[in-house]
């Protein structure tokens, strides 16, 4: 097992903060696949595929990627940890198919809202449990504020396109019909945490991030696929793949969000990382809708103050942590 220096607290923010920005360009890139192929697992099959091949070629290519590779099989013989770990792409599957599922249903607001409430609710958990590689970290009122706070800061960011957001039948059957929609996100968000963790502890004995990342393509892309081969029996293929390269990018920016989550848990902690993205996503979306506006784009006061309150939140819920790394 490598023992890499960890990073200063707020050059890990930063990296998560960053990292963050890539999900809402990646959300839009497989929008605009799943429209084009007609079809929106198709476009997450896409995506994932070829964020695996990608990851292979690197995987190949760098001495450390190589390096990693070996580590594979003497890890899961020797079950340095639990082998059920190298499965945690399935959870990012099971997000995209939440995703392509609800978004729908009830809007691309509501959806992220009941997703980043179930990260950030497992966050605490996970964190507590100690199942990261940070190890256990105390559910301290602070980091219960900051989580809180997360919470109400991206749902009065988001609150602008609740009332345009969901689709039109969505509140005609009443709130019973919208329950299993909101859970299934809740669900999703609450399982990321677990996912980075799983990741995060199988870099630290990889002795890079490069592997978790490989590894995570491949569960994930045999689950996509799986689905989609079922999906294609019975409701037969969509539109062809489309000549525009610029639709295919959603995969390696997935790389780049997963390798990063991965790294950063070891020094962060889940709930940290956690928080740091969720803030990179809406400052992402932000940018997005203020450079490469859609139809329905609303950026409104409360997007912008919900998402700067997010910052403020993460710095709040990061703050036992980093007394107690000046302590040591």
């Amino acid at each position: 097992m490598t023992h890499a220096p960890r990073l200063p607290l707020p050059v890990g923010l930063l990296l998560a903060v960053a990292a963050g920005l890539f999900v809402p360009v990646q959300g839009r890139i497989n929008g605009a696949l799943g429209t084009v192929l007609a079809d929106g697992l198709a476009a997450a099959v896409v995506s994932f595929s070829v964020g695996l091949v990608l990851m292979i070629v690197v995987s190949l290519v760098l001495p450390k990627g190589r390096a990693g590779l070996a580590t594979v099989l003497p890890a899961l013989r020797e079950r340095r940890f639990p082998p059920y770990y190298v499965l945690a792409g399935g959870i990012g599957a099971f997000f995209v198919f939440a995703q392509s599922f609800t978004v729908g249903l009830l809007g691309v607001a509501l959806f992220t809202v009941a997703a980043v409430t179930g990260q950030t609710l497992s966050g605490l958990l996970v964190d507590r449990m100690g199942l990261g590689p940070a190890g256990k970290k105390p559910v301290t009122g602070i980091r219960v504020i900051g989580s809180v706070l997360t919470v109400a800061a991206v749902a009065w960011a988001v609150s602008p396109r609740f009332d345009g957001s969901a689709a039109g039948g969505a509140t005609a059957g009443g709130p019973l019909q919208l329950l299993v929609p909101v859970l299934l996100p809740v669900l999703a968000g609450f399982l990321m945490s677990f996912q980075q963790a799983m990741n995060g502890t199988a870099t630290v004995h990889y002795g890079t991030p490069i592997t978790a990342t490989l590894v995570n393509f491949i569960a994930g892309s045999a689950v996509l696929w799986i689905a989609w081969l079922i999906k294609l029996a019975v409701a037969g293929p969509g539109h062809a793949l489309p000549g525009e390269w610029w639709y295919y990018l959603g995969g390696p920016m997935g790389c780049i969000f997963i390798g990063v989550a991965a790294f950063l848990v070891r020094g962060l902690g889940v709930l940290v990382t956690g928080l740091g993205m969720i803030a990179g996503q809406l400052l992402g979306s932000l940018g997005l809708d203020l450079a490469l506006p859609v139809p329905g784009t609303v950026v409104a006061l409360p997007t912008v103050l919900g998402t700067l309150l997010t910052l403020a939140a993460i710095v709040l819920a990061s703050l036992p942590w980093s007394r107690g790394a000046l302590k040591r």
